[in-house]
C-alpha cells in the first residue's frame, strides 16, 4: 500500500470513528463519513465493500483480542488439576478481567463504540457471549466441585443469569463512563472481592 492509500485509510478511518461515535452503528451515514474523509463514493469502495465492512475492520480485532482472552483464561483455568482449581478460584479470573480493562483502556474509543454504538451488528453481543462463557465455565467448575466432595451447586438459571450478567455489566460501566483509570482498577479489585465472596457463598466452598 502507498503512502498515499494509507494517509487515504487512515482519514476513512478517523471518519468513520467519529460518524459511528455519535450516531452508532444504525444511524451512521457512508455518505457522511466519506465525505468528511476527502475521498469519493469509488475510492471507498476500493477498500471496503461496505459500512459492515468499515464497522469490522475498526471495531473486529479488538473484539476479538478482548473476548479471546477471556475464553482462553477459562480454557487454561478448566485444564488445571481439580486441587489447583480449588487453590486458585478468583486468582486467575482476576488477572484476566485486569488484562481485559488495560486493553479496553488502551482503545477506550472502540470498546465505547463496541458497548453503545454497535447495535445492529454481531459485536453488539459481548456482553450475551461472556455471559454464556462465563456460565459454561461455572457448571464446569461446580462439576469438578462435586467430584472432590464438595457440595453441590444447585442454583435457580435464572437467578445464575441475573447475577452473572449484573457482574459484567458493572465492568462494562468502567468503559461506558469512562471511570478514570486508577479509580478503574480499585473498582475492579473491589468488585471482585464482592462477587467472590458472593460466589463461595452460594457454591459452598
Amino acid at each position: 500500500m502507498s503512502e498515499t492509500e494509507k494517509t487515504t485509510l487512515a482519514a476513512i478511518h478517523q471518519s468513520a470513528m467519529k460518524e459511528f461515535t455519535a450516531k452508532g452503528f444504525r444511524a451512521a451515514s457512508l455518505r457522511n463519513i466519506v465525505k468528511q474523509a476527502g475521498v469519493t463514493t469509488g475510492a471507498f469502495y476500493g477498500y471496503y465493500k461496505s459500512k459492515e465492512a468499515l464497522f469490522d475492520a475498526l471495531v473486529g480485532p479488538h473484539y476479538e483480542a478482548f473476548l479471546g482472552k477471556f475464553r482462553e483464561t477459562q480454557v487454561s483455568f478448566a485444564n488445571l488439576p481439580p486441587q489447583e482449581q480449588l487453590a486458585s478460584v478468583g486468582k486467575i479470573s482476576g488477572a484476566c478481567m485486569d488484562w481485559m480493562a488495560v486493553y479496553a483502556y488502551d482503545h477506550l474509543a472502540v470498546f465505547q463504540l463496541i458497548l453503545c454504538g454497535s447495535e445492529g451488528t454481531k459485536y453488539a453481543h459481548l456482553l450475551d457471549e461472556m455471559i454464556a462463557i462465563e456460565t459454561q465455565a461455572t457448571h464446569a467448575f461446580a462439576e469438578v466441585m462435586e467430584r472432590q466432595g464438595r457440595p453441590a451447586y444447585h442454583i435457580d438459571a435464572q437467578l445464575e443469569h441475573m447475577l452473572i450478567s449484573g457482574m459484567f455489566s458493572t465492568y462494562f460501566e468502567l468503559f461506558i463512563h469512562n471511570v478514570p483509570r486508577q479509580k478503574a482498577a480499585e473498582y475492579i479489585r473491589q468488585f471482585r472481592a464482592f462477587y467472590t465472596a458472593g460466589w463461595q457463598q452460594i457454591m459452598g466452598f
